[in-house]
């Protein structure tokens, strides 16, 4: 492929297994596209605490966090919007109420609530045996490594909070009562997801890679996308090329240009060899 390319790569189920698990085949292709000329960033859910050391040393041009609220291009962060604190403040005050643990993703950290590490421990073990995977020896502790407890939860740099389903009223709920911030769920589709989420309104990972690009002054012509998510969706449908692993979910294999191999039988790999990235 004579042509440089700029291409997206989702974290959790895509890049790495829902075990953390980081594919050296995934790692080889990376390098050997950089090599190449070509850009990789990752675009994710995640917020910069939770992209550990073993996946920037993989070899990354920067990346997209917080679903699209925080864009970095090698050391320069070009957009940041976060939950207003005054939000973050209601937020907090409303699980709490409710009754509800919950985790404040900023990029200073994971911020657990008082309960979360032992509410969560069914949920997450739920979470992974949806995904295929051994949910027994999953705790929260290796899910979530340097989560942080004990910390004042009035925050003024949350980008997304997480929150523990108890029902799916509990999302319904949060979309009356948060109408200036965006609600969503994940761990299961419609009424069978484990957690809730609330981000910046109107942003996604699709508006975000524009904002990008606008900086690097790349054309969307010259973009892939890899995603396993229906969060990715918007992230598949603004890139020129879609990828989905087929270890995702249906909804975005079946709108995908290209379903590759799962995450753990080299997906990422074998899609960059298919299009002629490496």
């Amino acid at each position: 492929m004579d042509k440089r390319k700029v291409i997206f790569i989702d974290v959790d189920g895509t890049l790495v297994n829902y075990e953390n698990v980081l594919p050296k085949s995934a790692v080889t292709a990376i390098r050997k596209a950089r090599e190449n000329g070509h850009k990789v960033y990752i675009c994710t859910g995640r917020s910069e605490a939770e992209v550990y050391d073993y996946i920037w040393d993989i070899g990354l041009d920067g990346m997209i966090g917080g679903n699209g609220s925080y864009v970095k291009n090698g050391n320069e962060v070009i957009f940041h919007q976060m939950i207003p604190e005054d939000e973050t403040r209601h937020v907090v005050d409303w699980l709490h109420d409710r009754g509800l643990e919950f985790y404040l993703e900023c990029n200073s950290g994971l911020y657990g609530s008082e309960h979360f590490e032992e509410a969560g421990l069914s949920v997450i073990q739920e979470y992974t045996k949806r995904k295929g995977r051994d949910e027994s020896k999953v705790t929260i502790r290796s899910v979530f490594p340097e989560m942080i407890f004990g910390e004042n939860l009035y925050r003024d740099d949350v980008n997304k909070v997480s929150f523990i389903l108890r029902s799916y009223r509990d999302h319904l709920d949060s979309i009356e009562e948060f109408p200036n911030l965006k609600p969503g769920t994940w761990g299961g589709a419609g009424e069978k997801a484990l957690f809730g989420d609330l981000g910046v309104k109107d942003i996604d990972k699709g508006k975000s890679i524009d904002i990008l690009l606008n900086h690097i002054g790349t054309s969307i012509d010259d973009t892939f996308a890899f995603g396993d998510a229906k969060v990715d969706i918007p992230m598949l449908e603004k890139c020129a090329i879609g990828v989905a692993v087929a270890s995702g979910g249906d909804e975005i294999k079946a709108m995908a240009d290209y379903v590759t191999d799962a995450v753990d039988e080299d997906g990422i790999y074998n899609a960059f060899r298919h299009f002629g990235l490496i």
